[in-house]
């Protein structure tokens, strides 16, 4: 048990200076973003310019549900009409398993494709970057996990997303699983941004309001978590900004209302900007803990944390005040002029309302007890190794967090943070509501 301490005392001592040498070197490294496409019908104008950039032959890589939709149809039509050759890869399921993963390698190869366009949600854009990384090294998915371990950029991909949430247009990693350990692992590398992408309003009017929900509260995550985190910049903070309150106002009225193409272009939108300011600043001990959900339980992401989100920012609520009441104010549901620890708690507060409102579950059904050691032990090593969070978790910290999140086990509202530093003392507040809220079930039945 004193080895344990001392680890973690010597752990928290090197970590903050090991981490702010990593962001100022994340801040000189030169991240592409993709030519942009927008509005109603640009995803066949994106087949149109794909069309005249002579490529050999495409692979499209998508999922079953958006072939048996015929969502892709116009892109493809658009492909057709300009003499470009492709063949469909349809068979992308959630979590981007590595041996599909290799089917599509295998796919391309055989084929003879030059480039990819990734046509579908971020199981799809994170399976299509891993294929033409893996392609063009001649490398199995596994060689390529961590950072930039491919010395051949990927073949040129183009990027068409059917949710509003991961944000993988404009990123720079990739997401797959390994189904014999039940882990996710990611690829990384600043070429994996897609050389063009559309964002179609118009191919997300379908979407079921639990998918609207999820993804839409996975673009805030992301939006939250690079503004709260150590490594924003002047650039990420105002994406992250523009993306909570893009999505506040917005993804209300989409889960409501999904044919309101006004409210779908502008999620959309917000995805981007989140992904963008996460690509830069990081994401943080959220995603830690979501990975670990997905991996284990094969939670969808959003979903993941939509759930571990408002636990993890009343655990980081003293570190992060002063950012968490300025996302009060952009949010909507506080005045600049209250005062911070009454914004702060605000924001806590709305984004609580937020998922009631969206019906997303306050625990986590498939969460078992007896799990909780191993998944706070490797969410802590992701964290600790990886993002710039405001709050280090502890093992303790991990292990109270997921508890939390357990049916059986869970208190009437999240937990005060844990072996916290004293804070200023917060005034107690009314809550204000989301605007455009309603109850999740007269939501459901008007979409």
């Amino acid at each position: 048990m004193l080895t344990d301490q001392a680890g973690e005392l010597a752990l928290s001592a090197v970590l903050p200076a090991v981490k702010r040498a990593a962001g100022a070197v994340t801040r000189l490294v030169p991240i592409p973003q993709p030519t942009m496409m927008v509005g109603p019908g640009s995803s066949a104008r994106l087949g149109q310019s794909i069309a005249l950039l002579g490529h050999r032959k495409i692979l499209v890589v998508t999922d079953a549900v958006i072939t048996r939709l015929g969502l892709a149809q116009p892109l493809l039509d658009a492909l057709s009409a300009g003499d470009t050759g492709f063949v469909v890869f349809d068979e992308v399921t959630p979590d981007a398993p590595i041996p599909l993963v290799e089917k599509g390698i295998e796919v391309f190869r055989r084929e003879g494709c030059d480039a990819i366009v990734a046509f579908g949600g971020g199981s799809v854009m994170d399976a299509a970057k891993v294929i033409g990384a893996a392609a063009a090294n001649g490398r199995s998915p596994r060689d390529l996990v961590g950072y930039f371990r491919g010395w051949k950029a990927p073949v040129p991909l183009y990027a068409v997303p059917t949710t509003a949430g991961t944000g993988s247009e404009v990123t720079v990693a990739a997401v797959i699983s390994d189904p014999e350990k039940g882990t996710k692992l990611v690829v990384a590398d600043t070429r994996l941004v897609p050389r063009m992408a559309a964002l179609d309003p118009a191919l997300m009017t379908g979407l079921p309001p639990h998918i609207t929900a999820a993804t839409g509260m996975d673009a805030l995550t992301h939006a939250v978590e690079a503004y709260i985190g150590n490594w924003g910049t002047d650039f990420s903070d105002r994406m992250a900004l523009a993306a909570v309150s893009m999505i506040y106002e917005n993804l209300p009225v989409a889960y409501a209302k999904g044919n309101d193409l006004v409210a779908r272009e502008k999620m959309a939108l917000a995805s981007t900007y989140a992904g963008l300011a996460f690509t830069r600043a990081s994401v943080g001990n959220v995603h830690a803990l979501a990975h670990q959900l997905g991996g284990r339980y094969h939670t969808p992401h959003g979903l993941a944390n939509a759930i571990v989100l408002p636990y993890v920012l009343r655990f980081s609520v003293a570190e992060a005040a002063a950012k968490l009441a300025e996302l009060a104010v952009r949010a909507g549901v506080a005045r600049r002029e209250e005062p911070e620890a009454a914004r702060a708690e605000k924001f806590l507060a709305s984004v609580e309302e937020l998922n009631a409102s969206l019906g997303i579950p306050r625990h986590l059904e498939a969460l078992r007890e007896e799990d909780v050691p191993d998944l706070a032990r490797a969410a802590c090593r992701e964290a600790d190794t990886n993002y710039p969070v405001p709050r280090r978790m502890t093992q303790a910290d991990a292990e109270r967090l997921l508890l939390a999140l357990v049916p059986e086990a869970a208190p009437a509202s999240p937990p005060e943070p844990v072996e916290r530093r004293a804070a200023p003392a917060r005034k107690a507040v009314r809550r204000k509501a989301v605007r455009g809220k309603g109850s999740p079930r007269r939501k459901a039945a008007a979409s």
